[in-house]
């Protein structure tokens, strides 16, 4: 542990403040269960949501291995195991399923325990690429344990489970689905058990076989717990590679006692945690923090085995050297927040998961945009993986690399993914190179299972432009001139879709015209978001959206209208909850800002650009009063911690306002003193300080920033400034102050 005074003072342990029920209702879509930092394996309770578990509802169909956190639609889930007494009577899991009251139920990071109204305790805790399970039986000579490999939160294709011996059961499990639909993908289990089974047999359907060895849906074995030990312990191991690789990530990571393993978690995380002491700050907001810090490491997870293998989006099995491969990519969400601040405080994974990026490119034929394990949904809009791999760029994490990536990142900017492979890319890039714009077609056929591009053409404009303006920095940076001037020409597109009649980005037909609904609050033509909303994405040249708006004067009105600025200042709080959009999938008919959904995760940081970075301030802390300590305390879909980022980066006081670049927007921390501990690999210093001494609701206005102890007058600093800086030091007062308010105090217009 480091000896900040943050940690001097601190009598628990950071994971004891973590509440991982946190967005399990309401849309969060988070889960409970047991894992490790960027885990293979998420071992938690499935209670029939799409996405695994809903605080409300009090019946759990199993304990099964795969859950993406905070997700929006249904995948994972895959062999839910469940503890039984008695006959075995059904092989469905909604019928068979346990029931129990949250009073019997606890979590922390890597445990989870319920006790059930069967009489059965059940405890989880995992390492990377294994479950570990413990029951608790009552005294029965018919204590069960099910494997369900014909069920889980995806469309089934193909199952197989055998019991190969006394205490060991195998499974092959291969299912689709997501959103729109995948190619099938196969995960490869293997159980064992601590004790021999006196009893077992397989399911097919509704056939139950005593004795089978051997079957497609399920399995099930039985225990003697009359003799006095009424416990069991179960270790599944899980591969993307073969049942050998599962059979491996077994002998390598389990054999070990449950309590061994819990322990062995908890300090995972404890590190992990203790790499951000604060000092300040209510218990609630302390748990809050620490709860979406904690989400923010739970994706992308680890998809090698311990041998290093996987298997690469060609269905080949590669094997990763020097670096561990990473896998599931929600990267419209996370280019946005997730990705900063992993490279902040895990470089040396954020690097890895970079370069596993690059190996979907080499192996897959071209870049990603929303992957699950061997396969694209392409599942959301615009070109992410751009600005992700920008930024990796920008953080020094592409080392030696540099060019083998943007020869990628290039073919996709400039091109189209060949119809063979299930990759979208930028679909609309012919017509947004020939013309300036992505056309919005509506009703155009899919050519490949996914969002279309076509049917955003507005929002999808945006994103691409936002994308040429980061790939422009790279290009020049690396010599790519004639690139980097055509590149940075692009990256104004956005102008190309602001209709100067109703002073608002508008979608265009296939023959330039204005298309949809002209009311800026309706968004057709924006994906998950109105015009509105998306009229601040603009972030690479926020200088020209102003002058489209008719000025600072104009943009700060329109930046007031959109937060309800007069009703914020009187009540912060209520207008947070009542006045702007609130509601997880309330994408559309509204003119106020979304905290819900990632669209307008930059829009409070405008105002940094504006000359009133007081605004973003009293916004952003409004905004961070959704954050609460209990199942309902996220906001939106927590989209692989993309959310939660946005929670600590925001709360800290450095926010990333130009996604794919190296600029970090600056607002008063809510905390006194923020110590982040640095991997001195990529930060020299090891370390870096941020004070707000006596900030609070009635002292939340910057009157002076410092770095090292020398005036800073500028809204944002850049990476280079927190590689080689020390301390970030912000005084703060009870009324605005000039701060930040001066000709070049503004991030900088990339284009």
């Amino acid at each position: 542990m480091r000896s900040t005074p943050a940690a001097q003072a601190r009598d628990e342990r950071l994971t004891d403040l973590v509440n991982p029920f946190i967005g399990t209702e309401n849309e969060g879509n988070t889960f409970p269960g047991a894992t490790v930092p960027f885990g293979m394996v998420q071992l938690s309770p499935d209670t029939g949501h799409k996405t695994g578990y809903r605080y409300s509802q009090t019946r759990v169909r199993g304990f099964s291995l795969v859950h993406l956190s905070g997700v929006g639609c249904r995948i994972g889930g895959d062999l839910p195991v469940l503890p039984t007494t008695g006959d075995i009577t059904s092989t469905d899991y909604a019928t068979y399923a346990a029931e129990f009251t949250h009073d019997s139920e606890s979590a922390s990071p890597g445990y989870y325990r319920v006790g059930l109204k069967s009489g059965i305790d059940a405890e989880l805790t995992a390492t990377t690429r294994t479950g570990v399970q413990r029951y608790t039986f009552p005294a029965t000579t018919q204590a069960n344990v099910l494997l369900n490999a014909g069920q889980s939160l995806h469309t089934k294709v193909a199952n197989r489970v055998e019991i190969l011996d006394d205490r060991t059961v195998r499974t092959t499990i291969t299912g689709s689905g997501f959103c729109r639909g995948t190619k099938p993908y196969t995960v490869h289990t293997v159980t064992r058990f601590d004790r021999p089974f006196t009893a077992y047999g397989t399911w097919d359907g509704t056939t139950v076989t005593g004795g089978s060895r051997t079957g497609g849906d399920g399995a099930y074995v039985r225990f003697d717990t009359t003799d006095g030990d009424r416990t069991v312990e179960a270790t599944t191991a899980l591969s993307y590679v073969d049942a050998e690789g599962a059979a491996g990530n077994l002998r390598a990571e389990g054999g070990r006692p449950f309590d061994e393993v819990r322990e062995a978690a908890r300090d995972a995380w404890e590190a992990r945690l203790d790499d951000v002491g604060v000092t300040g700050g209510s218990d609630t907001l302390r748990r809050t923090f620490y709860s979406s810090l904690y989400r923010s490491f739970l994706a992308p997870n680890t998809g090698s085995d311990a041998d290093g293998r996987y298997t690469g989006w060609d269905l080949k099995t590669h094997r990763a050297r020097d670096f561990t491969y990473y896998q599931n990519w929600s990267l419209w969400d996370t280019y946005r927040t997730q990705a900063q601040l992993l490279s902040l405080l895990a470089p040396r994974e954020a690097r890895d998961m970079a370069l596993s990026v690059l190996k979907i490119d080499e192996e897959g034929g071209w870049l990603p945009k929303w992957g699950y394990g061997t396969v694209e949904t392409n599942i959301m809009t615009g070109d992410p993986v751009t600005p992700f791999l920008t930024h990796a760029y920008q953080q020094g994490l592409l080392h030696g690399h540099e060019e083998r990536a943007y020869r990628a990142l290039k073919r996709n900017a400039d091109g189209v993914p060949p119809a063979d492979l299930p990759m979208l890319g930028r679909e609309a890039n012919r017509e947004y190179v020939g013309h300036g714009f992505a056309p919005y077609l509506k009703g155009r056929p899919r050519t490949k299972l996914g969002d279309s591009d076509y049917h955003w053409g507005a929002s999808v404009t945006l994103e691409y432009a936002l994308s040429d303006a980061m790939l422009a920095r790279m290009a020049r940076e690396l010599g790519h001139e004639s690139d980097a001037d055509r590149y940075a020409d692009r990256a104004r597109s956005y102008r190309h879709v602001f209709d100067a009649s109703t002073g608002f980005f508008r979608p265009r037909d296939g023959s330039g015209a204005f298309a949809g609904d002209p009311d800026p609050a309706k968004g057709e033509g924006f994906h998950e978001g109105t015009a509105w909303q998306y009229q601040w994405l603009v972030p690479q040249d926020l200088p020209g959206l102003v002058d489209l708006l008719g000025g600072r004067e104009a943009a700060n009105d329109r930046l007031d209208a959109f937060f309800a600025y007069d009703r914020l200042t009187a009540d912060p709080a209520g207008t947070a909850r009542d006045v702007w959009v609130n509601g997880p999938y309330a994408y559309y008919n509204a003119d106020k800002y979304n905290p819900q959904n990632e669209v307008d995760l930059t829009a409070p940081y405008t105002y940094l650009s504006t000359g009133q970075p007081w605004k973003t301030t009293e916004v952003v802390h409004a905004a961070l009063t959704l954050y609460t300590d209990g199942p309902t305390g996220m906001t939106g879909n927590d989209d692989m911690g993309t959310m939660s980022a946005w929670h600590v980066l925001s709360a800290i006081g450095i926010f990333p306002v130009q996604p794919g670049y190296d600029t970090w927007g600056l607002s008063t921390p809510v905390f006194d003193r923020v110590d982040l501990t640095l991997d001195p690999r990529y930060y020299p210093l090891g370390a870096l300080t941020v004070t707000a001494p006596g900030t609070s609701d009635s002292r939340r206005y910057v009157q002076s920033v410092a770095v090292d102890g020398s005036s800073y007058s500028r809204t944002y600093v850049t990476s280079g400034i927190l590689r080689g800086a020390r301390s970030l030091d912000f005084t703060v007062g009870p009324e605005p102050s000039g701060w930040g308010t001066g000709a070049d105090a503004a991030p900088p217009a990339l284009t």
